[in-house]
């Protein structure tokens, strides 16, 4: 019996998972960490605490592990993608708080750098935007939060746990997460001068770009197994494309998190910029880069959040989907959940939340299921662009994500999108794609097709052509609200 081990660093709490080979459950640790919002759109992760959270966790999955008498044969990471954290390499301590995906502080500098836009579409495959990790190496040397030395190290989650689980003996990141620092070309395989130099980010900062499946390093932490290879990085996103199996172009995932990101597999050749979609990289395995198209819609499951901790109307998360449930509509409210700027397709960093349709009969329940009728209406959006952009519309998506345990959500979805919705039995598809990518680069599984027959469906949710007319209402109704908040075409 074989165990691999997957590291889930998301941006709420880590988790890590440890799976096995023979179909037993999987066994697994959770810790949160803190959320710090020191300005109004700054968002910040104190990196110490989420190392401390990964080492926690995976020594507990372990020791889990060796009571079944079991020992990790791979390790496998995946992450927050965009978060960057800055330490010193002599000393392995972060230098600041690290600044997180959902952080806006750069919006005005993405704005100045406009002239220089189809050079980043051009070679990062990206759009200017506050989300990606570029801006945010510039902020923290330009106002003196890291000084620009030899001993400065920029990276995002994966190459800190990397780092520190290894004690210092490996800086590198893989090809998916360096995709989405807008620093990295990703036609030609390296770090871009041309954009470094732009943001003033000393090339000596960056890490090593590995494969996303191939050994890179051992455990030599304290507290923990030693010598246990680390096989397998990628970003969460694309981690939860590669759980799902989606191997072969036109495949389509979406991931219910804090934000929902929508990624299609488009092959092996790098496609040209589309609008109001991003290009990122997959993953590489074997020297073989696959690409995908990418959707990402900021607020999700964070509305959710603010519906807990904002306003007060939930006492916990899972209490919207009964709340949502006991009415049978949203009453007319529709709410545009532009908490921290918009994602796909629209990218527009100045938009900010709104809800419209409020009446004297409006109740907190209609207001919980129009947060989760945006989660769909967003999905649509960026399922139709991408179907524009590549001219291939997807006929299932598979989900994955905390909010895919509401059968009325996933139903609701695949009405509003006219898809099929594919739910997995296995939910954690996020960190069971860093376990295969770890344990196909140490020969647990031989091959993506030996890994594809590993993948089982719980349940199919088709959508109800009946309800085309109702769905077209309200999906011009979410359009028609979207216009109050932002520009669109």
């Amino acid at each position: 019996m074989t165990c691999v081990v997957a590291i889930d660093a998301g941006t709420t709490g880590v988790r890590s998972r440890a799976f096995f080979t023979d179909g037993r459950p999987s066994v697994a640790a959770y810790r949160e960490f803190t959320q710090y919002f020191p300005r109004p759109g700054w968002v910040e992760h104190d990196a110490e605490e989420i190392w401390s959270a990964t080492h926690s966790t995976l020594r507990e999955v372990c020791e889990a592990c060796a009571a079944l008498g079991e020992a990790p044969v791979a390790i496998g990471i995946t992450n927050q993608r965009e978060t960057l954290v800055a330490w010193s390499k002599s000393t392995g301590r972060a230098l600041a708080r690290a600044i997180v995906w959902q952080d806006r502080r750069t919006s005005e500098r993405c704005t100045e750098l406009a002239p220089h836009l189809d050079t980043v579409r051009h070679t990062t495959g990206l759009v200017l935007d506050p989300y990606f990790s570029g801006t945010k190496a510039e902020w923290m040397l330009r106002t003196g939060a890291v000084a620009p030395t030899d001993d400065l190290a920029f990276g995002t989650i994966d190459s800190w746990l990397i780092w520190n689980l290894t004690g210092g003996n490996s800086f590198v990141t893989d090809e998916s997460n360096a995709s989405r620092t807008m620093l990295y070309d990703i036609r030609r395989h390296c770090w871009s001068e041309e954009l470094c130099d732009l943001l003033s980010v000393p090339l000596s900062t960056l890490p090593e770009v590995v494969a996303s499946s191939g050994r890179i390093g051992t455990t030599t932490s304290a507290g923990i197994p030693q010598g246990v290879p680390l096989s397998g990085i990628a970003g969460d996103q694309q981690a939860a494309l590669f759980g799902h199996a989606c191997f072969a172009p036109g495949h389509v995932k979406n991931t219910y998190g804090t934000g929902s990101f929508v990624l299609m597999n488009v092959g092996t050749t790098c496609p040209d910029p589309t609008e109001g979609m991003l290009t990122t990289i997959a993953w590489n395995i074997g020297g073989v880069t696959t690409y995908a198209a990418e959707g990402a819609i900021f607020v999700t499951g964070a509305a959710v959040q603010w519906l807990r901790d904002g306003l007060g109307i939930i006492a916990t998360s899972a209490e919207v989907q009964e709340l949502a449930a006991s009415v049978p509509d949203a009453g007319g409210i529709v709410f545009v959940p532009a908490l921290t700027g918009l994602g796909s397709p629209w990218w527009d960093a100045e938009a900010r939340g709104a809800v419209f349709g409020i009446t004297r009969g409006t109740t907190k329940a209609h207001l919980a299921r129009a947060t989760l009728d945006a989660m769909a209406y967003q999905t649509r959006d960026v399922i139709d662009a991408m179907a524009r952009a590549t001219g291939v519309t997807p006929h299932e998506l598979r989900v994955d994500g905390g909010a895919t345990v509401n059968d009325d959500l996933l139903q609701f979805q695949a009405d509003v999108a006219n898809v099929n919705v594919v739910r997995p039995v296995e939910r954690e598809t996020t960190a069971l794609g860093a376990a295969f990518l770890a344990g196909l680069a140490e020969g647990v599984w031989a091959s993506t097709d030996d890994i594809a027959e590993q993948r089982a469906v719980d349940r199919v949710f088709a959508p109800d052509t009946n309800l085309s007319p109702i769905v077209d209402v309200l999906f011009a109704q979410w359009h028609h609200a979207l216009r109050r908040v932002t520009i669109i075409d």
